[in-house]
């Protein structure tokens, strides 16, 4: 265990967050990143990530539909923003998109810009062509978590690997685009996977940190896992805001299982969140979660384009 997981899990839990609230007030202000995501297109999936329950592989209520039409996904950004959102998400399941999904999801994109909304895209394992031919309709950031460390990964999916991964994650760097990059939490990894991950992700200067805390879903191969302790789960939080001061660390699926202790989460060293529904589970509604923002004397990052 290294010295950073052992003093995290040693120190107090008040001077843990004394010290985490200092570095998120000193590289992020007051200010809290809203994003919101659509889920474009849902099911289908060939992969076999163990979380998810749009694998074709397992059984699950999720639902399952083609790439919705442009004037749906247009209808939800401009609500998002409405609502205090930043950056809105066009998130598709499978592998990677198809040549049609990929000129369809190009005029989306281009679409969204014209409104003044910050775009971003998570599509798989898509490649470098694609990525530069999304860019180059207005494109900002490419989502694609890590999900976990290299070492666990095989643990979480047989159909792709950890590299891959990485390969999509250079390429949306190489053509200048800003990139999103986090996983799910409390799959069965260690401590020293989740600080592997961080310092993977410092590595490789991910701009954005989506921290996930497994649901876990019926009919997936995790569906009985006991989900994470609140107090687990905010160290998390503190743990990468430590490896990666100055990078946005957004809290997205999962939240409800902190109960009680859901508003520690800017204490824990969280500058940014995903408000509204997530993929397959119900999150917060755009409002209740301006109200929240509110209630900790902090401000929403206004949308500047």
């Amino acid at each position: 265990m290294s010295h950073l997981i052992e003093d995290i899990n040693k120190k107090s839990i008040l001077k843990l967050f004394m010290e985490v609230t200092s570095l998120r007030e000193k590289y992020k202000g007051n200010k809290i990143e809203l994003c919101a995501i659509v889920n474009a297109k849902s099911g289908f999936c060939s992969e076999d990530c163990v979380f998810c329950a749009q694998s074709s592989r397992y059984r699950t209520n999720a639902p399952v539909y083609p790439l919705i039409e442009k004037d749906e996904i247009i209808k939800k950004a401009k609500e998002a923003k409405e609502h205090g959102v930043k950056r809105f998400s066009i998130v598709i399941s499978g592998r990677k998109p198809t040549k049609k999904e990929l000129i369809k999801i190009a005029d989306y994109i281009e679409e969204l810009r014209k409104s003044g909304i910050h775009t971003c895209a998570s599509l798989g394992l898509i490649e470098y062509d694609a990525i530069s031919y999304l860019k180059d309709r207005g494109l900002e950031r490419l989502h694609c978590n890590i999900e976990t460390s290299e070492r666990f990964f095989s643990k979480i999916c047989t159909t792709h690997r950890f590299s891959d991964k990485l390969r999509t994650l250079e390429a949306a760097k190489s053509v200048g685009l800003s990139v999103c990059s986090g996983g799910v939490f409390g799959m069965g990894e260690s401590w020293t996977d989740r600080e592997e991950m961080a310092v993977f992700l410092k590595k490789h200067e991910v701009d954005s940190i989506p921290i996930n805390f497994l649901t876990p879903i019926k009919g997936t191969p995790l569906e009985n896992l006991k989900p994470l302790a609140p107090f687990e789960a905010l160290k998390i939080i503190a743990l990468f805001r430590l490896v990666l001061p100055e990078k946005d660390i957004r809290v997205c699926g999962g939240r409800p299982l902190l109960a009680d202790f859901a508003s520690w989460i800017f204490i824990a060293g969280a500058n940014a969140l995903m408000t509204g529904n997530y993929l397959t589970t119900t999150g917060r509604h755009y409002v209740d979660d301006l109200k929240f923002i509110e209630a900790h004397g902090l401000e929403v990052d206004s949308v500047v384009c």
